[in-house]
C-alpha cells in the first residue's frame, strides 16, 4: 500500500524515492510486523484463554508436558495478524509472487484454524480428519502448480531445479513439477507442525529458515548481484524479501510471547501456513535443494515422526507387538526422554539451523 500511494509522490518531494527500495520497505515490514504482534499478542492471548481455546496434552508424550495443558493455543493468530497487515502495507501488490505467498498463508491458516477450532473449541480429540486436511493442502499445491507451469513467462524455466555447490546444473521435473509441488508444499507443511511440539522450536528454526530464504530472494531479484553471482535473474523475486522480513518480524514477535514458559502455543493455525509459505517462497526463487539444507530440521523432525509410525505398524502385523525406533517422535521429544531438558534441544536445534543457513549462503560463492 505504501509503495502504491507514496512511492509516485517522488514528482512532489525526493524523500519518497525511498518507497522504491525493496531494502527500505524490508526493513519497514520486519519493525511493522513486529509491533504489531507487541501490540496485539496480549490481546489475542487473554482472549484464547477467556474462551477456553487451550492446549489439550496427549499422554503419550513425555510427563513434563502435563504441566503445559491449559495454556492457549492458536497462538498463529498472531503470526497472521503480524504477517499479512505487515505485507499488504509495505509489499508491491502487483507482483504476482507476493500475492501467491498471501493465498497460501491465508488457505493454509484457514486449514489449520479450522483443525485448531475442532480439537481446542469443539473438542473433537483429532480435529480435522487427517484425509481432509491432506486433501486440502494438496488441492492447494495442485493450484499454484499448474498456475506456474502454465502461466509462467518461461514456462520450461520454473520446472527446473538449481542443485547447490555445481554452476548451470539444473534438474528438469517437466510435468512432473505439478505433483512435485503439491507435495513439497504439503509435505513442508505438516513438517513444521510436528517441529511445533516445544516451547519456540518451530518459531525459531522458522526465523532462521526465512532469513535463508530472504537472502536468497534479494540476491536472485537483484540483477547486478545475480549477475555478479552467476545466479539466474528473478526480476519478481525481489519482492519476497520484504514478506519475507515480514515473516520474521511477526515470527519473532509471537516468539516473545511463546519462549519459556510460553504463554501461547502456535497452533495448526500457523504452524501449517508457515511450513506451507515458505515452501512456495524456495519454489519460486527455483532453491528447492537449498531450502531442503538450511530446513533440514523441519525435514528430520517429520522423517522421523513417520519412521516411528510405519515401523510400529509393520512390527505389529509381523510380531504381534509394536515395536519403535525412538523412545518418543518425533525427534525432540526423544532427546528428552534421553534427559535434554528442553531448552537445550530448542537452542540446539537453532543452532544446528544457523550453522546450515550459513552452509546453504556459501553456496553462493561455490556455483
Amino acid at each position: 500500500m505504501f509503495y502504491h500511494i507514496l512511492y509516485p509522490l517522488v514528482k512532489v518531494h525526493i524523500v519518497f524515492n525511498v518507497f522504491q527500495y525493496i531494502t527500505f520497505r524490508a526493513i519497514g515490514a520486519f519493525v511493522t510486523a513486529l509491533i504489531l504482534c507487541f501490540i496485539f499478542g496480549p490481546k489475542i492471548i487473554k482472549s484464547l484463554s477467556k474462551h477456553q481455546v487451550t492446549e489439550n496434552i496427549n499422554d503419550l508424550l513425555p510427563a513434563a508436558h502435563m504441566k503445559k495443558k491449559g495454556t492457549p493455543t492458536m497462538g498463529g493468530i498472531i503470526i497472521g495478524l503480524g504477517l499479512i497487515i505487515s505485507s499488504l502495507l509495505w509489499n508491491n501488490l502487483t507482483n504476482p509472487y507476493v500475492l501467491i505467498a498471501l493465498l497460501v498463508t491465508l488457505w493454509l491458516g484457514g486449514l489449520g484454524f479450522l483443525d485448531d477450532y475442532l480439537k481446542n473449541v469443539r473438542h473433537i480429540e483429532q480435529g480435522l480428519v487427517e484425509k481432509y486436511k491432506i486433501s486440502g493442502q494438496l488441492v492447494l499445491g495442485i493450484l499454484i502448480a499448474v498456475a506456474l507451469y502454465f502461466g509462467y513467462q518461461q514456462s520450461h524455466s520454473i520446472t527446473y531445479i538449481n542443485i547447490p555447490f555445481l554452476k548451470d546444473t539444473y534438474i528438469s521435473l517437466g510435468v512432473f513439477f505439478i505433483p512435485f509441488v503439491a507435495l513439497f508444499i504439503t509435505f513442508y507443511s505438516n513438517a513444521v507442525n510436528l517441529t511445533d511440539g516445544l516451547d519456540g522450536l518451530a518459531a525459531g528454526t522458522i526465523a532462521l529458515v526465512a532469513f535463508g530464504l530472504g537472502v536468497m530472494a534479494y540476491v536472485k531479484g537483484h540483477i547486478v548481484i545475480a549477475d555478479y553471482l552467476k545466479l539466474e535473474f528473478i526480476s519478481e523475486a525481489g519482492e519476497l524479501t520484504v514478506f519475507t522480513t515480514a515473516i520474521i518480524g511477526a515470527i519473532l514477535g509471537f516468539l516473545w510471547f511463546n519462549i519459556k514458559p510460553a504463554q501461547v502455543f502456535m497452533g495448526d493455525t500457523g504452524a501449517l501456513s508457515m511450513g506451507g509459505v515458505l515452501a512456495v517462497m524456495a519454489i519460486l526463487i527455483k532453491e528447492e535443494i537449498f531450502f531442503v539444507m538450511i530446513s533440514l530440521v523441519f525435514v528430520i523432525e517429520a522423517v522421523s515422526s513417520l519412521v516411528q509410525r510405519y515401523y510400529y505398524k509393520h512390527t505389529r502385523i509381523k510380531y504381534g507387538e509394536g515395536k519403535r525406533v525412538l523412545l518418543c517422535a518425533p525427534l525432540h521429544h526423544h532427546y528428552e526422554l534421553k534427559g535434554w531438558s528442553e531448552s537445550q534441544i530448542v537452542i540446539r536445534f537453532w543452532i544446528i539451523t544457523m550453522l546450515l543457513t550459513a552452509i546453504g549462503l556459501a553456496t553462493l560463492k561455490l556455483r
